[in-house]
């Protein structure tokens, strides 16, 4: 029989070394991937909006791979509304930021980048009056600062920024622009998937998307690098030509062309509705351009008609499709290329043709037809079919609705063809499309990334430790072999 003296003892070594080393390395457990968090206000012309993102801490390729978490709309109307009352635009923000204090985690909220990014209402409240626009921008700046947030300030986001973060936040949602394979390793997709953006706000609109050709124009282009890759894109945006502002400018286009200076029809309103307004509400807007004689101030009726044709023809009239020699373009003079692939139309784009159950990629006849019998429709059976619908929103659905394709068509210059590229989304993957989250993919490109803390990294003591408890253990294994071979020839003399 073996003896088992020496296996033994090899067994018990084995057994110490596995002990040290558990107490030497215990620290160094898998722990999971550290998150982050980022906060982004939309201060949009008719209300404000705070999204909570949150991305891990290592990136790809140098952009972060964001979620979006919460949103949380804000009471009441633009920031731009509050020029004479600055401080309430700080105070209606507090309750969306105390709602998002109760999502981040407590040791990391002083930590979490935070942005404010104000669209086409302030561009032109800055227009009107600088020094009230920077009133307003005090006043929710000193409003956030008050929550234990990393505020990095708030902004004014240029037409063109505006528009290439919608087309980040679209292709990021479809993952046209990146991709984890079933391989386990992050691709991109062929530019061909690639598709572009349409935004309709209150005070513009934006179209971005790739073009088939070089653009020589470079107010037109935005260049972006995203996840290693580099995109030229066209892209502009249009002030005044948002929706409340079209809608105000077709008012007052109406009045001016009107043989009553008292009387305004209305032929984009249903039969039957009746409203005044002064002229002071009409032209408090630097959309609307003031009559070359301004009458005093005084009341107006407006009478809704109900003509479609007519609507048609008086929205129309607030373009400008001259283009220059030898150039193509959108309308009001602007360069576009010819519409090129696939597009999603958001914001109000969508909410208007929503409302008519349009967004189902409907032919183009099929809405043309839907939207002209609506737009005849008289204001009482309007009531009655949507009760709950907000009367102001049911008056103008038929105006923003003529608007919305006179703008895709005449303006953007879509046809039978093309129409049915463009899908009309409010969200993609759960995730609302707007220009926020391309916003926050551009800025995580500033937050330092990380290590990923898959397993955590030893102090220098610990590694000390650990190499020499090895070192000795190592002495012992080597001195225990040696005892081994010499008791092994040692038993074999005795034997003989």
């Amino acid at each position: 029989m073996r003896p088992a003296g020496p296996v033994a003892a090899l067994l018990v070594l084995a057994a110490l070394t596995a002990a040290a080393l558990l107490l030497v390395l215990a620290p160094a457990r898998l722990l999971p991937v550290r998150t982050k968090y980022g906060l982004v206000f939309d201060a949009g012309s008719t209300h404000t909006a705070l999204y909570v993102y949150r991305w891990p801490a290592d990136k790809e390729n140098g952009t972060g791979i964001v979620s979006q978490v919460q949103s949380c709309t804000v009471n009441g109307s633009g920031i731009s509304s509050y020029a004479d009352d600055p401080a309430g635009a700080g105070a209606s923000l507090k309750p969306c930021l105390d709602k998002a204090m109760t999502i981040i985690p407590v040791e990391q909220q002083r930590e979490t980048p935070t942005y404010l990014g104000a669209t086409a209402g302030m561009r032109l409240l800055r227009e009107q009056n600088s020094t009230k626009a920077e009133q307003v921008f005090a006043e929710v700046t000193k409003a956030i600062r008050e929550y234990p947030v990393e505020f990095r300030g708030a902004q004014i986001l240029t037409g063109k920024e505006e528009g290439a973060f919608g087309w980040i936040t679209v292709n990021y949602l479809l993952e046209t622009l990146i991709k984890y394979s079933f391989s386990g390793k992050w691709t991109h997709p062929p530019m061909e998937d690639v598709v572009g953006a349409l935004d309709l706000g209150g005070a513009s609109t934006q179209i971005t998307f790739l073009p088939g050709t070089t653009t020589d124009d470079k107010n037109t282009t935005a260049l972006l690098r995203l996840y290693g890759t580099n995109y030229s894109v066209y892209t502009h945006s249009y002030l005044c030509y948002g929706q409340k502002q079209v809608l105000k400018r077709l008012v007052a286009s109406l009045h001016q062309d009107s043989s009553d200076p008292q009387q305004i029809s209305h032929p984009c309103y249903p039969r039957g509705y009746q409203e005044n307004i002064t002229t002071a509400e009409l032209y408090n807007s630097p959309c609307v351009p003031t009559p070359s004689t301004p009458s005093p101030a005084q009341v107006l009726m407006i009478n809704g008609t109900g003509n479609p044709a007519a609507c048609h023809t008086a929205i129309l009239k607030l373009f400008n499709f001259t283009c220059g020699a030898n150039r193509t373009c959108g309308f009001d003079g602007v360069y576009q290329p010819p519409v090129r692939g696939q597009f999603f139309a958001f914001s109000a784009f969508y909410y208007n043709l929503h409302f008519l159950n349009l967004t189902e990629e409907q032919s183009l006849s099929s809405v043309n037809d839907t939207l002209w019998k609506f737009c005849s429709r008289n204001w009482m059976t309007l009531q009655k079919d949507f009760p709950t619908r907000n009367k102001i929103h049911l008056r103008d659905s038929c105006a923003a609705s003529s608007y919305v394709l006179t703008l895709l068509l005449q303006g953007y210059k879509f046809d039978d063809k093309t129409w049915l590229n463009i899908h009309f989304q409010k969200q993609v993957s759960n995730v609302d499309v707007g220009w926020t989250l391309g916003y926050m993919l551009n800025l995580t490109n500033m937050i330092p990334s990380e290590t990923p803390q898959r397993a955590a990294v030893l102090p220098k003591s610990k590694w000390v430790a650990a190499t020499v408890v090895l070192a000795i253990i190592l002495i012992l294994i080597f001195c225990l072999i040696a005892a081994l071979c010499y008791w092994k020839d040692s038993s074999g003399y005795e034997t003989l």
